[in-house]
Parts: structure tokens; sequence; C-alpha cells
């Protein structure tokens, strides 16, 4: 038998228990999930401001949950005001809890070599959207939320899959602000209440 190949694939002198630790990670699952929380109480939802705007974060990779595939967020935009823009390679959903608004969607192709490329699609969409309403953003759309409403505040729940940036398309892009965005400011529940009686320019 001719191994062309032998004198490479019997090179090499590591040994590691990578296959061993496999099974191990799959038999601890039970007691390490038995640890993870089912329930999240508001009290465990971190509060973040971020560039995309004002979030209470539901479930997240980052915190102590039994959750594997789903992150989920609050938004909460002030009256009058608006989220970030950005685009990113998931698909998304958000619910709309409370408020009444309009999106603006731009599709993009995106091309995905060395660098991603990405090129603009047809005209901006918007669409509008109320309480009770499910807004749906496809994959590399960049978005955007505007509360229509100059004395109530919107407030939405995102999900998004983690699987693309588990399989290495983490291509999540902040295009523009919120004007809310401020990295020196820490959140709290009155912080927020302040954030909800001013009326925003957009």
């Amino acid at each position: 038998m001719a191994w062309t190949e032998s004198g490479n694939w019997l090179a090499g002198k590591e040994n590691r228990a990578l296959y061993k630790g496999l099974l191990e990670n799959a038999e601890q699952a039970a007691e390490r999930n038995a640890k993870r929380a089912k329930i999240v109480r508001p009290e465990n939802m971190p509060w973040e401001m971020s560039r995309q705007g004002l979030l209470k974060h539901l479930l997240n990779e980052g915190m102590n949950t039994r959750m594997e595939t789903v992150d989920a967020y609050m938004q909460i935009i002030p009256p009058g005001s608006k989220s970030g823009k950005h685009r990113h390679l998931a698909e998304e959903c958000l619910y709309v809890l409370e408020g009444r608004g309009y999106d603006l969607h731009q599709d993009f192709d995106v091309e995905i070599v060395d660098q991603y490329a990405w090129k603009p699609v047809g005209d901006v969409k918007r669409f509008e959207w109320e309480a009770g309403d499910v807004i749906y953003i496809p994959p590399g759309t960049a978005h955007q939320h505007f509360n229509a409403d100059p004395d109530r505040p919107v407030r939405l729940i995102s999900a998004i899959n983690r699987i693309f940036w588990k399989s290495g398309l983490n291509d999540l892009q902040q295009l523009e602000d919120a004007p809310e965005y401020d990295p020196a400011v820490t959140l709290t529940a009155e912080k927020i209440r302040e954030y909800l009686k001013h009326t925003a320019t957009v």
C-alpha cells in the first residue's frame, strides 16, 4: 500500500485529550445547567447605555441563564427619539410592547470573502408599527427605529439568534449612534425615568 502522504501525517509529537474534553463537557452539562437560571428576575437583567440606545438585557450569553442560542433585550426609546442605526448578518425580530413609530430599512447585498463588502440595494423603505406588532429585520438590512410619539416612550423586545456569530459571521456594524448615547452614563431605573420625561429632537 502506497501512503504518499505518510511523511506528513505521521509528523508531530503533541498529545491532547480533546475528545475526552468533549465527553466531559457533555457529562457535566446537567450539573452545570442546574446552576444556571431558568427564571431571570428584573433585578438580574443588566442595563446598558449602548450605541444602539437604552437597553435592558433579558437573555445574553454573558448572563448565567440556561439559554444557549438566543439573545434578547428590551430597548427603550424616549419620546420623539430614535435608536441607533446598525446592520448585521443575523435576522432579528422585535415585538412592540409599548408606543408607536416607524422603521427605516436599507437592504444590502453582502459579499463574504477576506472582508465583508456591503452594497446598497434599492431605496430606503419606511415601515409603520404600533404596540402589539412584530418588526422583522432581514439579514444584512441596515435599520433604525423611530418613536413617532412626542409624549410617550417606545419599548421594544429584540430577539436574535447567536448562531451567526458562533459561526464566525459576527459582522455587527454600528452606522449611527442613538441620541442618548453617552458612555459615561450609568443606567438605573431612576435614570431611565429621567430620559422618559424629556422629548428628544429627531
